[in-house]
């Protein structure tokens, strides 16, 4: 067997469930992937708030 497979202690919390064990570790890995950089076009542009109709040209009358 490798050692891999076999469990790690210190990862255990105790009162955890395996279901809830391992969401943990799904979330801990998706967290340390990295991360595209923020602040783009696309962001400037929601954090403006642009007018609904903007998309839309032609809803105005």
């Amino acid at each position: 067997m490798s050692d891999e497979d076999t469990p790690n202690p210190a990862d255990d919390i105790p009162g955890e469930t395996p279901v809830q064990k391992a969401l943990r570790l799904k979330n801990a890995k998706l967290d340390a992937r990295p991360q595209a950089p923020r602040g783009g076009r696309f962001q400037r542009e929601q954090n403006a708030r642009i007018a609904a109709g903007k998309s839309r040209p032609w809803m105005s009358k």
